[in-house]
């Protein structure tokens, strides 16, 4: 049996049409909000303003060897916010709920949300190339365009994304809060995480929270290409079906035939025949007579019989010379010699 999205899509119904959502006002507010506050921190971090002196601090501070016991637990718990496993992780949840919904849009949301979080965060981080706190080399500096991909935060920005997508996806209102609350904490606590263990600046963190908030916000107004991607791939889904199934029902091209083996049978009655198959093409073939009912020369026999031309037809060959062998103790006939006698007796004279 076939568990596969499209087994699904092809075995069952239609379900109800499930509600997308939409840029609301609310939403839009959100979302200039959150970009604002992304600016300022990019703007703060640039200037070397007070943010870059409070990450220096917390730097300075060394949270792992305040609380050192809390390490092995949280070297774990990062994982959480890897691109790799969480999106294995939620692209296996996601695939469930494709199957169940009988729709590629679950999926095709989170390719969508991975690519933008992708480009947008990898473009500032390339492009601001900050250093992370282990590899700082002046303190107080905001320690930018050395050739470091840390600002913003990866981590966190994924966190944000992956297990977001969750309650963004949801169906209930219900269960959209638990879910918004579930990738809040765990979002949250990745990001404190990354700070605890010093891979990652105070505004590293903060920035990646605004960065993954502000993909998220964004997600419905892709929402008419998801759409459009999703009928795109079931229509060339559909069209490869109908050229596969117009394969099967071709029939396959007639093998060519084989040589046929005469048995030992056949062979002697059909020796004629073959031998009249030899002859040269400049011989006509003499037309066959019907034999009589009862004559056993009927069959192969009779038609060998009469491929052979009869003897008045067979052109006479001339000898060129006499065939008998010379005589060396004979003298040669001569025309001018005496006539021998026809019958016995002496001859007169």
């Amino acid at each position: 049996m076939r568990t596969d999205i499209f087994a699904r899509l092809d075995r069952e119904p239609e379900p109800p049409k499930i509600e997308t959502p939409r840029m609301s006002r609310h939403r839009i507010a959100l979302f200039g909000g959150t970009l604002a506050f992304y600016l300022a921190i990019v703007v703060a971090v640039l200037v070397s303003s007070w943010l870059v002196t409070l990450d220096w601090k917390v730097m300075l501070f060394r949270p792992y060897q305040q609380w050192p016991g809390l390490h092995a637990f949280l070297d774990y718990y990062v994982v959480l916010g890897q691109r790799g496993p969480t999106a294995v992780m939620i692209a296996s949840w996601l695939g469930w709920r494709s199957w169940r919904q009988h729709t590629l849009r679950p999926l095709l949301t989170l390719g969508t949300s991975l690519l933008l979080l992708n480009v947008s965060v990898g473009a500032v981080k390339y492009g601001l190339g900050r250093l992370g706190p282990h590899y700082a080399t002046q303190i107080g500096s905001a320690e930018l365009f050395a050739g470091g991909d840390i600002f913003p935060s990866g981590h966190t920005a994924n966190a944000v994304v992956t297990w977001g997508i969750l309650a963004y996806l949801a169906t209930t209102p219900r269960a959209r809060r638990y879910l918004s609350a579930l990738s809040a904490f765990v979002s949250l606590g990745v990001g404190l995480t990354t700070v605890y263990i010093g891979t990652h600046w105070l505004s590293d963190v903060l920035l990646g929270w605004a960065a993954g908030l502000l993909i998220l916000l964004a997600l419905p107004w892709f929402e008419p290409l998801i759409t459009r991607a999703e009928a795109v791939i079931l229509s060339v889904r559909k069209q490869w079906r109908a050229r596969r199934r117009v394969r099967t029902l071709v029939p396959a091209a007639p093998a060519a035939p084989e040589p046929t083996v005469l048995l030992p049978q056949a062979l002697s009655g059909g020796a004629a025949t073959a031998e009249s198959s030899q002859e040269p093409a400049g011989r006509a073939s003499a037309p066959e007579t019907p034999a009589a009912p009862g004559h056993p020369g009927t069959g192969g026999r009779a038609r060998a019989h009469q491929a052979h031309p009869a003897r008045s037809e067979r052109t006479p060959l001339t000898p060129s010379a006499s065939r008998r062998p010379p005589h060396t103790d004979r003298s040669p006939r001569s025309s001018a010699g005496p006539s021998r006698p026809v019958s016995g007796g002496p001859v007169a004279p």
